[in-house]
């Protein structure tokens, strides 16, 4: 029963930032912006986010010092996003030249800094965040060892997201409007909606949920940061079409790369597969493998929002 806890929770430590991610892409292109650039958004989250808990781990610890570095994380995103936004919607720029170019100056701007602040450009944290057993919740036969126990905060700040994002997309006015932006924006618009209103708030939507989502794939996975997110905003750009940009099929898709990336990380403590004898290096490569084979099936049917990727021009009828 322990190596089921523990295969769980390790697929729920990769499957949290994912789904997070992917829901922030997903907002984006439902306006008609799609969003390359999540991996740049998830570095630049991360940056600032664990920077922040390295100035301040001598002085802050626990749940509050998380919380305050989850802020920062989601106002960077936001920043980062807004670079792209403006290119994308004011400019009428390529969206996916745009986003690459996002996704390369990335990684450069946090090694920088970093070397410029501390010389090194690795940034070490202390990780206090880990929640052994939560209250009461914890004690329940079964499903407090599943999930209520080594946890953390982000996980149940995962689901909320998935929650608020389903309720947000199909229940609310603003959802409404964000989806008919991203399918036919001349009705939109003659319809009296702002269409690039609604499509700077798309993406930046995306940029907070990225910038989260890089910072929440650290903290649980490491004890530093080295400009880098193991190409974690590619791969949910892959969720997010596996998922045919649906928060439900979103989060199944992201259990499913979840599984198989912690197949891959913790493999060693699996003792079925450890015992096999394979190469680390084969199950290193089965999330990418995985991502390929499951994107020739099913890409052939995916339906993207038809306005998706297309700049919008309010002269065009």
């Amino acid at each position: 029963m322990s190596v089921i806890y523990f295969i769980f929770q390790q697929t729920m430590l990769f499957t949290i930032p994912l789904m997070i991610v992917a829901l922030g892409g997903m907002f984006s292109e439902r306006s008609g912006v799609v969003n390359i650039a999540l991996e740049g958004i998830m570095t630049m989250g991360a940056f600032t986010g664990i920077l922040f808990l390295n100035m301040t781990g001598g002085r802050m610890s626990g749940q509050m010092q998380l919380l305050l570095a989850i802020l920062i994380s989601t106002a960077t995103g936001a920043v980062f996003a807004f670079f792209h936004a403006y290119a994308s919607i004011n400019m009428k720029a390529n969206q996916t030249i745009s986003g690459t170019a996002l996704n390369m100056f990335a990684p450069a701007f946090a090694i920088f800094v970093a070397r410029v602040i501390q010389g090194v450009q690795q940034i070490q944290f202390n990780n206090t965040f880990r929640i052994e057993s939560v209250p009461l919740l914890g004690s329940i036969p079964f499903f407090g060892p599943l999930l209520f126990q080594n946890t953390y905060i982000t996980t149940y700040l995962g689901v909320a997201i998935l929650i608020l994002s389903t309720l947000v997309l199909y229940r609310t006015r603003f959802g409404l409007r964000l989806r008919s932006c991203g399918e036919h924006p001349q009705a939109a618009d003659a319809a009296g909606i702002n269409v690039c209103r609604m499509q700077y708030a798309g993406v930046l939507i995306s940029g907070v949920l990225g910038g989260l989502g890089g910072l929440v794939f650290v903290v649980p996975t490491s004890t530093n940061f080295n400009a880098d997110v193991a190409g974690y905003g590619f791969l949910a750009l892959a969720v997010l079409i596996f998922g045919q940009w649906k928060p439900v099929k979103i989060m199944w898709a992201s259990l499913f790369f979840g599984l198989m990336k912690a197949v891959a990380a913790a493999y060693s403590g699996i003792p079925f597969l450890a015992a096999t004898g394979i190469p680390s290096y084969v199950y290193k490569m089965i999330p990418y493998v995985a991502t390929l084979i499951v994107l020739v099936f099913t890409s052939r049917n995916s339906q993207a929002p038809r306005a998706s990727g297309v700049p919008y021009d309010k002269g065009q009828r």
